[in-house]
């Protein structure tokens, strides 16, 4: 508890003296012009949001070279993503505001995507390439108004790297390094990860086509293991666009992701010899016609997926899903935004298993039984009113072909206020938000439960957001999220399981304090501190208090240095018994880590190179109980533009 007070406390200091020096210094009075959409399907100022919205633009993009997607997002405050720091091939597990994956949507240009062969529907962000990656909006609360089904702790909107405006532009980046845990003595490179860009415009078209791999060795995904374990991903990304002056515009595009991933047998924690195969192919179109208050968008995508799991227990699965989202936005008057749209997707799955007492896979999940249709209609609406006062607002009927309809709607109100040293503004939110069963869920024949109801999210979010004008901003944001309809796991006696709507309901309450300030003009401190509290019956693997800080040095106009540091609370784990055929609930100690990395610019905007050195202290410590933790690594890389 000691260590917990000294952080926040350090945290607090760190805020007032910012506030203080800029207090003295009120000549400059100009607002941070960052623009976000995730929260309204508008490119709004920052300064009219009435969410705390985390943005990571290109720029800051390029100071994290080296690190994946889910790496770079579990910096994020409220965002625990657990899997990080271990092998390559350990699965993710999302733990947002407490929530769990099924209660997370992820956006890849605004489209909303899931995997309908998962358990919990959600997907990978092993998937997506950071190479790839322009810009990342983290928006959390409940957000099923705009985006529908999952959209309940937190909404991750990625967005792709379009086509440069010059005839022809290449991009190439290079990494390499270490990846051993703590026990590793040698030094061996076994982290290789390559991407290649080529992309420009032609009079109305433009074109992108981009490929990166993966190749990582070195770990044994369970801590006892001597076998290493390895994984290796391809990512094929291809765009082709027409634009017919400013009111039409036309993209189209394919991308395909594949990984194969070794690992252990976590039942038994067996040294095995198993293998994880995942294949995801889309296709997709997105177009926007512009009009003189407005613009109608169309959305599409159909997504194919494949998993093989080579093991003792040998399963494929397949699953198809199509989503399209036609939107017309409306801006009346600068003051008076509305969104009227249409959501709709079809999922459908199959499975194979070998049934006991035979030797060969057979179709264990129907494709022609084990699928849904959703419709989904909603409105959203903003106003912006000169005085300081902003609402944004909606609903959507949710229309499931399995179990009927459901309403979710939200009321987000906020008030700014310009003085002196900048902007003062209080906001405060209450949604809901519903997760859909899964297809898995709904269809298992052993296991599944074609009566399952939605679970319902309700979140009430009050805040506060100070703007120091030219230097950054504070902000202190209160959650409370209850569950209902809670889809569980059940034991229903004589060792038959099935998944089942739980009555209790849930609570997940906490304080997220974020704080970004440019202490001058070549030192930038970004720092977040949450504090989560979660009933017992869903305290697994979150920490109590996260906190996440990072110093920016912009030595020179070529050199640029960063210090990163994070620190985990204890955490609960669950493993398996043997003996007793139950759980025991074991404790994850905290931990702290120290992260470095340098970038120079060789030739300007046209070469750079850039290192990282993670863990430097070469903490020992557990992400996963039984499973291998990374120690201090290294990392060397380049990014040439041509």
């Amino acid at each position: 508890m000691k260590n917990k007070a000294t952080i926040f406390g350090m945290l607090f200091s760190i805020s007032i003296c910012g506030f203080t020096q800029q207090h003295a210094d009120s000549t400059k009075v100009q607002e941070l012009e960052e623009v976000v959409i995730t929260d309204s399907k508008f490119n709004l100022k920052r300064e009219n949001s009435g969410k705390v919205i985390t943005k990571i633009t290109q720029k800051e993009l390029q100071n994290l070279q080296g690190k994946t997607i889910s790496e770079i997002i579990n910096t994020t405050a409220g965002v625990e993503i657990n899997g990080t720091k271990s092998s390559a091939s350990q699965n993710l597990n999302y733990y947002v505001r407490g929530g769990r994956n099924r209660q997370l949507l992820i956006l890849i240009d605004g489209v909303a995507l899931t995997d309908p062969s998962q358990i919990a529907n959600d997907y990978d962000l092993r998937l997506i390439n950071p190479d790839q990656v322009e810009s990342i909006e983290i928006q959390k609360g409940a957000s099923s108004t705009l985006y529908g089904s999952g959209a309940a702790t937190a909404v991750i909107n990625i967005k792709l790297k379009e086509a440069s405006k010059d005839k022809i532009s290449a991009n190439f980046r290079s990494t390499f390094g270490t990846n051993a845990s703590q026990d590793d003595d040698g030094f061996s490179i076994n982290d290789f990860r390559n991407n290649v860009s080529v992309n420009g415009s032609l009079n109305t078209f433009n074109y992108l086509a981009s490929f990166g791999n993966q190749y990582t060795d070195g770990l044994s995904v369970i801590s006892d293991g001597t076998e290493k374990d390895v994984y290796n991903a391809i990512y094929g990304n291809f765009k082709l666009g027409f634009k017919a002056s400013n009111t039409f515009k036309l993209t189209t595009y394919g991308n395909f992701e594949k990984f194969k991933a070794d690992f252990d047998n976590a039942f038994s924690m067996i040294d095995s010899d198993d293998l994880s195969i995942s294949n995801q192919y889309r296709l997709g179109l997105s177009s926007e016609y512009k009009y003189n208050k407005g613009n109608i968008t169309l959305n599409a995508a159909y997504n194919n997926i494949e998993r093989y799991v080579q093991s003792s227990f040998p399963t494929q699965f397949f699953a198809e899903s199509f989503i399209g989202d036609i939107f017309n936005r409306n801006n009346f008057n600068d003051k008076f935004y509305t969104v009227l749209g249409v959501n709709i997707q079809q999922s459908s799955m199959e499975s194979f298993t070998i049934p006991f007492g035979s030797t060969d896979l057979e179709q264990s999940i129907n494709p022609d039984v084990a699928e849904f249709s959703i419709v989904d209609p909603y409105i959203n609406a903003v106003y912006i009113s000169e005085s300081g006062f902003n609402v944004n607002a909606g609903t959507r009927l949710n229309n499931h072909s399995e179990y009927g309809s459901h309403l979710v709607y939200s009321v987000n109100p906020s008030y700014r206020k310009e003085v002196g040293f900048g902007s003062i503004k209080g906001l405060a939110s209450y949604s809901t938000a519903y997760i859909t069963p899964s297809l898995y869920q709904l269809f298992e024949p052993t296991y599944g439960n074609a009566d399952l109801q939605p679970e319902e999210n309700t979140t009430l979010e009050i805040g506060a957001e100070i703007g120091i004008s030219d230097k950054g901003n504070f902000s202190l944001v209160y959650f409370n999220r209850n569950e209902k309809n809670f889809i569980d796991f059940v034991d229903l006696g004589g060792f038959v399981f099935q998944y089942t709507n739980v009555d209790k309901e849930f609570t997940a309450s906490g304080i997220e304090f974020v704080a970004n300030y440019k202490l001058s003009e070549k030192i930038g401190l970004n720092a977040n501190a949450t504090f989560t509290k979660v009933d017992k019956d869903l305290n697994l693997r979150i920490p109590e208090l996260k906190v996440n800080a990072q110093i920016d040095y912009q030595v020179c106009d070529a050199t640029f240095l960063s210090m990163s540091y994070q620190f985990n609370d204890d955490r609960k784990d669950s493993v398996f018994n043997s003996s007793t055929f139950m759980n025991d609930e074991v404790t994850l100690k905290s931990y702290s880590l120290l992260d470095f990395y340098v970038s120079h610019n060789i030739i300007k905007n046209k070469m750079k190179v850039f290192a990282n050195i993670t863990n430097i202290f070469n903490e020992d410590y557990q992400e996963l109980y039984g499973f291998t933790t990374e120690g201090r690594n290294f990392s060397l890389g380049f990014n040439l533009n041509l």
